[in-house]
C-alpha cells in the first residue's frame, strides 16, 4: 500500500477500476435523514432528484439561507443506501453522507446550474456520494479526493481543485452523526482545497492544516477566491 509522507494511506483508481453501470438498490433512508436536516440545518426548500442513477439514487437537500445562517447548505441523500467497504481494522464507518455550504449569493437554479462555475459544487457532491460505490472503497475523515491527476481547478474561476472531508463545524455536532437502528450514518462537509494545501496534508497529516484554517478563519462555507492557508507569502524588503 503506498503511503504519503504523514503515514497515510494512498489509494488510486483508474477508469478501468469503475463498476459496470447498475441500477439503484439499497435501503434507503431519505425520510430520516430529511428529519435530521430539518433539525439541525434548517427547513429544507428543495430536492434536487436524479432521473438515472448509478448504484445509488443520490438526492440534494437544499437548505436556503436564513437570518441566523446566512448561507446555501446542500445535503446529500442516498449515498447511505448501501454500505461502503471499509479496511480492515475500520468499523463504524460504513454509511455516510456529504453536505457543502455556499455564499447567499451564490447562484441556484436548473438554469443557473448550466454553468459549471455555479454547478461545480453539486456536480462533486454527487460524484463523491457515487465514488466508494462505483469503486468498491470508502470515504471519511480527512479523506482527499483531486480534480484529475494532476488536479484542475474545479471551474474557471478558482483554483482550488481537492475535495477535503471533516465534520462540518457551522453546524453543531448533534448533526455529525445519524443513528437509525440499523445503521449509523457520518455527516461529512466537503472542503475545497488549494494544491499546497493539500502537499501541507500529505506531509504533515490532515490536522497540519487546521491552525491555518483557525488563523484565515476558514469555515465550511466556500469562498472560491479565498486566501491559501499554506502558501508563504513573499517577503520584500532591502539587504
Amino acid at each position: 500500500m503506498e503511503k504519503s509522507e504523514s503515514g497515510s494511506p494512498i489509494y488510486r483508481y483508474k477508469e478501468s477500476d469503475i463498476n459496470d453501470f447498475e441500477m439503484a438498490s439499497g435501503e434507503s433512508s431519505v425520510d430520516e435523514i430529511s428529519e435530521h436536516i430539518e433539525k439541525h440545518v434548517g427547513k429544507i426548500d428543495t430536492v434536487f432528484h436524479e432521473l438515472v442513477s448509478d448504484q445509488v439514487h443520490v438526492d440534494i437537500h437544499w437548505v436556503k439561507p436564513t437570518k441566523k445562517r446566512p448561507f446555501h447548505t446542500l445535503v446529500t441523500s442516498g449515498m447511505s443506501d448501501k454500505a461502503m467497504i471499509t479496511p480492515e481494522g475500520v468499523e463504524g464507518c460504513e454509511y455516510a453522507e456529504l453536505s457543502i455550504c455556499l455564499p447567499e449569493e451564490w447562484k441556484i437554479s436548473d438554469e443557473d446550474f448550466e454553468d459549471e462555475r455555479n454547478y461545480w459544487p453539486v456536480r462533486w457532491l454527487k460524484y463523491l456520494a457515487r465514488f466508494p460505490h462505483e469503486y468498491n472503497t470508502w470515504l471519511g475523515y480527512g479523506h482527499t479526493i483531486p480534480n484529475g491527476d494532476p488536479a484542475d481547478p474545479f471551474a474557471e474561476n478558482t483554483e482550488l481543485n481537492t475535495m477535503l472531508l471533516l465534520p462540518t463545524i457551522v453546524f453543531g455536532q448533534e448533526f455529525h452523526t445519524l443513528e437509525l437502528e440499523n445503521k449509523s450514518i457520518d455527516f461529512y462537509t466537503i472542503i475545497p482545497l488549494y494544491s499546497e494545501e493539500v502537499n501541507r496534508k500529505m506531509k504533515k497529516g490532515v490536522e497540519s492544516l487546521f491552525d491555518g484554517f483557525d488563523k484565515h478563519g476558514l469555515t465550511d462555507i466556500v469562498q472560491i477566491d479565498r486566501e491559501n492557508t499554506a502558501k508563504r507569502k513573499k517577503r520584500f524588503g532591502l539587504f
